[in-house]
């Protein structure tokens, strides 16, 4: 069985990467290039980066910046923000991403999920999910799509998408731990890995997630500090996780 993933967030809105609490109160944490730089040189295992105000904007995601982005970058990259055809995708691709990730399109149009699997293969596609109180949000959080979190897992699995990247919205950026339990049934649920989001504030945390999920998004706890990525390795190996060796 594959390793468990440590797998830094980059919430970019405006060109600069934000973090708030529960999808609100976004502040300025730092350029996503340089940011994405470090913890590619910290031994992350992949990086996320997500465009949150795309689809709020109704625009694709900025592909230069991705690009960017990329240029500095030697492990696996996840874009996603704006996705809501076949030909984004493949943009997003163009410009130096492995995955891609959607969100609010793939609700509106399920078979989305299929046209991209076989467009690009599974192995290529991330469908993101946010969810609260066991119901999935769209539009950054601000919409419910009044669908249950579980059921929609399923059904994005079986139309095709190759992870789920999971976030709570009620967890994410307090730093207060992971939603395990939504996390949990999720991956219960599914075959196919399950990326914990939303939460983090230490260890612990990580290694609570990484007990159900495949892998754990991290965002509030590294941004100030991205070289924190080397030492919370070896915090999380103590709590008795096995990882990668940091490239």
């Amino acid at each position: 069985m594959p390793l468990p993933r440590l797998i830094p967030c980059l919430d970019v809105a405006a060109g600069r990467v934000v973090k708030g609490v529960k999808f609100e109160g976004l502040r300025d944490v730092g350029d996503p290039v340089e940011l994405g730089a470090a913890y590619s040189d910290a031994g992350a295992d992949e990086l996320v980066f997500l465009d949150i105000k795309a689809t709020v904007e109704n625009r694709a995601s900025l592909v230069e910046l991705v690009e960017r982005v990329a240029e500095r970058l030697a492990i696996p990259y996840t874009v996603g923000g704006g996705v809501r055809s076949e030909e984004d995708a493949e943009r997003l691709l163009l410009g130096g991403a492995d995955k891609v990730s959607v969100n609010s399109a793939a609700v509106a149009d399920p078979a989305l999920l299929t046209r991209l699997a076989g467009l690009l293969g599974s192995q290529a596609v991330v469908i993101a999910i946010d969810t609260k109180a066991g119901g999935v949000y769209t539009h950054a959080g601000g919409r419910a799509a009044h669908r249950d979190t579980i059921e929609w897992a399923i059904e994005a699995q079986e139309r095709g998408a190759g992870e789920i990247l999971l976030t709570s919205i009620d967890a994410d950026g307090t730093r207060d731990g992971y939603d395990v339990e939504i996390t949990k049934r999720v991956a219960e649920a599914v075959s196919i890995p399950v990326i914990a989001s939303g939460g983090a504030g230490n260890n612990r945390h990580v290694a609570e997630a990484l007990g159900v999920a495949q892998a754990a998004l991290l965002a509030s706890i590294l941004h100030e500090n991205p070289d924190r990525l080397r030492t919370l390795r070896d915090e999380i190996r103590a709590d008795g996780i096995e990882l990668r060796d940091a490239a």
